[in-house]
């Protein structure tokens, strides 16, 4: 908060014409004070503004994630119910993937099981052992592997092989499913 000397000075300031700034000059210490107090003011103004303005800030993005939050748990709530609703759609007809209407869409999309990395660093020491060479780049690359991996059942627990029914270790049966998309 500006002080009342601090005070007087912007409004001598703003009461000061144009020209008179553009053509004013230090010349003498007494100018230079003057300077200086008016500088000093401005400085205080300054902080005042931005003092404001970061409460004011603060203010207005506590009221926003309050809104939001709002909203976001009123969102979250409608594309379950359109989710579980797509889901009974789909067990009564599989061939209903999308179901349109004038005011958005849920898409369905089935995704298969797929081999995924849990360690890499375990997978990238099976891969050297195994001289499986044409999987290695100077990090491991996982999407080549990944397509060349089997996924089979052992022991009641699925795992990833390799061509030669080598059980990888690091790496997880990530199972699959449907997902759902809303889109408004």
């Amino acid at each position: 908060m500006l002080n009342p000397l601090e005070k007087i000075e912007i409004d001598v300031l703003e009461v000061f014409e144009e020209e008179v700034v553009q053509k004013f000059e230090i010349k003498d210490l007494e100018s230079l004070n003057w300077s200086f107090r008016k500088l000093s003011a401005l400085k205080s103004k300054e902080k005042e503004i931005k003092t404001l303005a970061n409460v004011e800030r603060d203010r207005i993005a506590q009221w926003e994630q309050g809104e939001l939050s709002t909203i976001s748990s009123s969102l979250e709530f409608f594309e379950n119910l359109i989710s579980e609703y797509h889901a009974k759609q789909l067990e009564e007809d599989p061939k209903a993937k999308t179901l349109s209407t004038p005011y958005g869409k849920s898409k369905s999309r089935a995704t298969k099981e797929s081999p995924d990395k849990a360690d890499e660093s375990q997978i990238l020491k099976f891969v050297e052992d195994n001289g499986l060479t044409e999987f290695i780049k100077h990090s491991l690359k996982w999407s080549d592997l990944k397509k060349s991996l089997k996924i089979v059942e052992v022991n009641g627990v699925k795992v990833a092989v390799d061509e030669n029914g080598q059980q990888i270790p690091g790496v997880v049966v990530k199972p699959g499913g449907i997902s759902y998309s809303v889109e408004v």
